[in-house]
């Protein structure tokens, strides 16, 4: 008996002892280092085709291929234990090492926020009509709504089911699935409801069948969209609240009697009719019988429709429309219900942001009432909306400057008696009681407002502590002791100091220059006489200064107008020698001549164009005239409606929509549409007109000044030959002061007017680039040349180089400052202002890092002119513009000005990597010693260079998820930009750590991935605009050819396996 008993507490200490050794085995592979590397790339990796997936179909299919998949959650689940992992592994609770603790603490709290949010909190929209009370929130998520009625205990009862549900056309079992089910028992009757098929973008079609049922199609436009419906035989249609019928009469409907080929109609409203075959008219008499007119257009009762085709006989079908991304457009799921043997399969149709339409049906002893759609949240108070103001820019019909919605809280529950006003607008929000209100969008009438409602108190607060803490960290890791960036500053200085005497660092940069000079010699009547009268600088100047209104609301001097025009029309700032303001003036002064004139610009290869145009094909300018035959008839039309509805236009197509754009351009301002300098008196939206857009009596000012323009013309063409512009000055004058008088609430101050030509006088960016890229190449032959000899004026050059470039530096500053004041709004907010922020941001870092690395400084410079130059390409557009409302808040100075800035440091340490491989390839055995010496300072430079980006980054994204948060209730709605940058920070945080991986040590694992793990930015940069879908992706459709890309990345590899070779060679241990 003893021994029975000892031999069981010796088995079950040797099984303790196996489980203690295998916990610790797991313990030891959840806390590794490898793991985490593993981590950061298959999470990147992961996240990266969600946003391919989601670009191919949608964000629902992204979500149950990757995002809400249990693998993807079940990553962020280990991220969390291998941190706590390695805050035990590496001692981070320690004091000295607090700043590292708190960047792995708030990611946990982060995480932690985030499955909160995910799993029990809840957002949706709030539409309201002025002057309506809505306590009612249309969930974003889609739920199947299940109500089961039957006996129990000799009562009717009730047991209700919601099974929210995320469902996508693009699935493959068992990796990704639509696949649910509802099994469960109403007292003793057992039941399921489980999934058969879902049909995204459902629409009804008719297949044809001599044994169905009679059909016929109507489209109706209620609500200010298109709708197809198909009216059935012997039933009744409610079609927003008019009752419609075919074959079925019925009082106060309109009825459609089909028999032996005759149609007929008959309305209880009066009404009308119009063919749209040959614009016939005709009127419709209410209780009257009459023909149905087919492929007309009916306007009756409040309603419009046609019947486009005549009626046939089949059978309904289902099928998806393809357009997968339209959020409205309704859905089909189809489930199959079962009970006691008995099963039926039902048609559900719905989306987000409506209820679904119930269906009730009995099978067995029990009535079952299925809906698919939003699920209703009420609040516990109330929302009336007062009124909605949409603003719009000056002179602008739907170019919103911001909407706001002016409400009334009601909170009458549990005894309360409150009631405020207040208002909702884009930025602004309302917190009350746990639900925060944010102004997403309106009815296009504009008498309605949705609003974005979100309740997640606690996901969002511990989501912010998180955040808090990170931004702490980042910044603490920067400064304080103990860290891996003060680490690296103190051995960049122990190699400054064995380097002694020793300058800089060998490297050897290829590099070719070109110049493209154009002559013009077209030999066009009209060109002398456009220089013979054309007007002189000064006067052309005062015309200049004159206030235009563009397109899109902005108000600016027509000299930007002119440098604009003139740029895109022909890629020029002058032409015939004439400046913008002369070149624009002549143009309006003798617009027939300018028709003539070979002006447009056309890019080379596209030698179709030219065909079609009749031009030579080795022309580079075409006139207006080009564009149109004897008759009058625009040449390019046929070939720009198939451009249009290509879905991705190939190159020739692209040409096409831009020479058309800028022909259009050209022909306006040609012919006075464009010169709107005339503001309308009293006008509530501000708006401009031009003289062409007069015709007609006022009855205010503008009746008398509108003539001042044609006689301000005339006196300048006199005062050409006179050498006297007396009239032409006064006449200017006088508009002038018209401008002041009706347009003080929008015109710009003299200040801002003054600062902007001068802007557009010196065009610094364009300017700035080739003076910065001379001057860094020859600092970087000066800098090699310093590896050999060391004469002083050599180093007296190299100092005098680098005190250049700063001062560069300052000039690329003081541009966007003048951007800056000129926009009104931080010099961030498109592609173009983008990219000269990011060279801004790689010269500042290139100078700020470390001032005795010249290298560093030379070829941030280098880089900061490649990247000014990539700004100034045809597809980058300089001009000053309006911003979106979303854009129009102290966000986008913080939160894009900071992601952006972090491209600096990124290019930086990329353009390093590829400097220390390069000098791994020319290391011999002589100049082995200097050579490290050199690749260790680059590298520390480089590490350096990636830790402030990434931290930059990550501040930068974080930040941008509190906008959308503040903006539209939202801080992660898995756009492509906002993942694409969580991936880069995905990557780069790989690279940092990677030194904690024994395999992935080493100089040349390091450089190697710096360079590598750049493709990640340029592809949140470029990819995300021009090859994915979603809010940020704001060149959509204008896919870039990437086989370049392709080429570059073999050649990167190419090129590191030979430094590989060589580092094996003389530095591998």
């Amino acid at each position: 008996m003893l021994k029975q008993s000892i031999f069981k507490i010796s088995l079950l200490l040797q099984r303790l002892f196996i489980f203690f050794l295998m916990l610790k085995k797991l313990l030891s592979v959840l806390f590794s280092t490898r793991l985490m590397a593993v981590l950061f790339i298959v999470f990147a990796a992961a996240m990266a085709a969600g946003t391919f997936i989601e670009d191919a179909y949608n964000t629902d299919a992204a979500r149950v291929w990757i995002y809400n998949a249990w693998w993807f959650e079940a990553i962020m689940l280990v991220f969390v234990i291998n941190f706590f992992g390695n805050i035990k592994k590496y001692q981070l609770y320690k004091k000295e090492k607090w700043a590292t603790l708190l960047l792995h603490l708030s990611f946990i709290f982060i995480l932690v926020g985030a499955f909160i949010t995910r799993y029990i909190s809840y957002e949706g929209m709030m539409p309201i009509r002025e002057h309506s009370v809505s306590r009612a929130i249309y969930s974003d998520k889609s739920f199947l709504t299940l109500y089961v009625d039957g006996m129990y205990k000799g009562k009717m009862m009730r047991r209700s089911f919601e099974e929210p549900l995320i469902l996508s056309p693009a699935v493959y079992p068992p990796f990704a699935s639509n696949n649910f089910s509802i099994s469960t028992k109403f007292d003793q009757t057992p039941f399921s409801v489980s999934y058969k098929d879902f049909i995204a973008d459902a629409k009804e079609t008719i297949i044809k069948d001599k044994n169905g049922k009679l059909f016929l199609k109507m489209v109706e436009s209620g609500g200010g969209s298109r709708h197809e419906h198909y009216l059935e035989e012997g039933q009744i249609a409610n079609i927003h609240n008019i009752l419609f019928t075919l074959n079925k009469p019925v009082a106060g409907a309109v009825n459609i009697i089909s028999k032996l080929g005759v149609t007929t109609i008959s309305t209880p409203f009066d009404g009308s009719y119009m063919r749209m075959a040959d614009k016939l008219q005709g009127k419709v008499t209410k209780n009257t019988t009459d023909l149905l007119m087919f492929r007309s257009l009916y306007n009756v009762g409040e309603a419009q429709f046609v019947f486009p085709e005549q009626p046939i006989k089949g059978s309904k079908k289902l099928i998806s429309g393809g357009n997968l991304k339209a959020k409205q457009n309704e859905n089909a799921l189809i489930v199959t219900v079962e009970t006691e043997g008995k099963a039926k399969e039902v048609v559900l149709k719905g989306t987000k942001g409506k209820q679904g339409e119930g269906q009730t049906f009995k099978l067995g002893k029990l009535e079952f009432t299925l809906a698919y759609g939003s699920k209703i949240y009420e609040t516990p108070f109330a929302i009336k909306l007062n009124d909605f103001i949409a603003e719009k820019y000056p002179g602008t019909e739907k170019s919103y400057s911001s909407y706001k919605s002016k409400i009334t809280v009601m909170d009458t529950l549990h005894g309360n008696n409150k009631r405020f006003d207040t208002d909702v607008y884009m930025n602004h929000v309302l917190d009350y009681q746990g639900f925060r209100f944010f102004q997403s969008s309106f009815d296009p009438d504009e008498q309605g407002t949705i609003l974005s409602v979100n309740h997640d108190f606690w996901g969002t607060n511990i989501t912010y502590l998180g955040y808090f803490l990170l931004y702490f960290g980042l910044m603490a890791i920067l400064f304080v002791k103990n860290t891996r960036f003060a680490d690296l500053k103190r051995k960049l200085n122990d190699i400054k100091k064995k380097k002694a005497s020793l300058l800089s660092i060998a490297v050897l940069l290829l590099f070719s220059s070109y110049a493209i000079a154009q002559n013009h010699n077209h030999k066009i009547n009209f060109q002398d006489s456009i220089l013979k009268y054309k007007v002189p600088e000064i006067q052309a100047e005062k015309f200049g200064r004159l206030i235009i209104q563009d397109e899109g609301g902005r108000m600016k001097p027509i000299n930007t107008f002119s440098s604009e025009l003139l740029r895109k029309i022909s890629k020029h700032d002058n032409f015939f020698g004439l400046n913008s303001d002369q070149a624009f003036l002549s143009m309006t002064q003798y617009p027939n001549a300018w028709f003539e004139l070979p002006v447009l610009y056309i890019k080379k290869g596209n030698d179709s164009l030219r065909g079609i145009i009749g031009v030579n094909k080795d022309e580079k300018y075409a006139s207006l005239r080009n564009f149109f035959d004897e008759k009058g008839n625009y040449k390019l039309s046929r070939y720009l409606d198939e451009a249009n509805r290509a879905s991705v236009p190939n190159q020739f197509q692209k040409d096409f929509i831009d020479i058309d754009k800028r022909v259009n351009l050209y022909y306006r301002a040609l012919y006075g549409g464009a010169l709107k300098v005339f503001p309308i008196p009293n006008d509530k939206n501000n708006k401009w007109v031009s003289y062409l857009e007069l015709s007609t009596p006022t009855g205010t000012a503008l009746d008398t000044i509108k003539n001042a323009l044609p006689i301000y013309l005339n006196a300048l063409s006199k005062g050409i030959e006179s050498k006297n512009f007396t009239m032409a000055n006064t006449m200017l004058d006088g508009i002038d002061k018209y401008q002041q008088k009706f347009g003080k609430s929008v015109i710009p101050t003299k200040e801002k007017v003054d600062v902007e030509i001068l802007y557009n006088k010196y065009d610094v960016f364009k300017n700035l680039f080739a003076v910065l890229m001379v001057t860094s190449v020859i600092m970087i032959i000066l800098v090699v040349s310093n590896i050999f000899f060391n004469p002083k004026w050599l180093i007296l050059t190299i100092n005098a180089t680098h005190i250049f470039i700063a001062i560069l530096f300052v000039v690329h500053t003081l541009g966007l400052i003048a951007r800056w004041y000129v926009s009104g709004h931080a010099p961030w907010s498109n592609a173009y202002e983008s990219m000269i922020y990011v060279s801004w941001a790689t010269s500042f870092f290139a100078l700020a890092f470390d001032t005795k690395s010249k290298l560093t400084v030379a070829a941030g410079a280098f880089v900061s002119s490649m990247i000014l130059m990539i700004a100034h390409w045809n597809w980058m557009d300089p001009d000053i513009g309006n911003l979106q409302p979303v854009l129009n808040s102290y966000w986008l100075m913080i939160h894009v000005a900071i992601i952006v800035a972090s491209y600096g440091p990124f290019t930086l340490g990329m353009v390093l990597g590829l400097v220390s491989l390069l000098l791994i390839i020319f290391t011999n055995k002589n100049n082995k010693q200097k050579m490290e010496l050199n690749i260790k300072e680059i590298t520390y430079i480089t590490e350096m260079a990636l830790t402030i980006g990434l931290v930059m980054l990550t501040i930068g994204n974080f930040l941008g998820g509190q906008w959308a948060n503040e903006s539209w209730g939202r801080y992660w709605g898995w756009d492509p930009k906002e993942t694409w940058a969580l991936i880069s920070i995905m990557v780069y945080a790989f690279v940092i750590h990677a030194r904690f991986v024994p395999a992935l040590r080493g100089l040349f694992a390091f450089n190697f991935m710096s360079v590598l793990a750049f493709a990640s930015i340029l592809m949140t940069y470029f990819g995300v605009n021009f090859h994915l879908s979603g809010m940020h992706s704001y060149a959509t459709g204008e896919r870039q050819n990437v086989q370049i890309y392709l080429y570059i990345l073999v050649g990167y590899f190419i090129f590191s396996a030979i430094a590989y070779v060589k580092y094996r060679k003389w530095y591998k241990k």
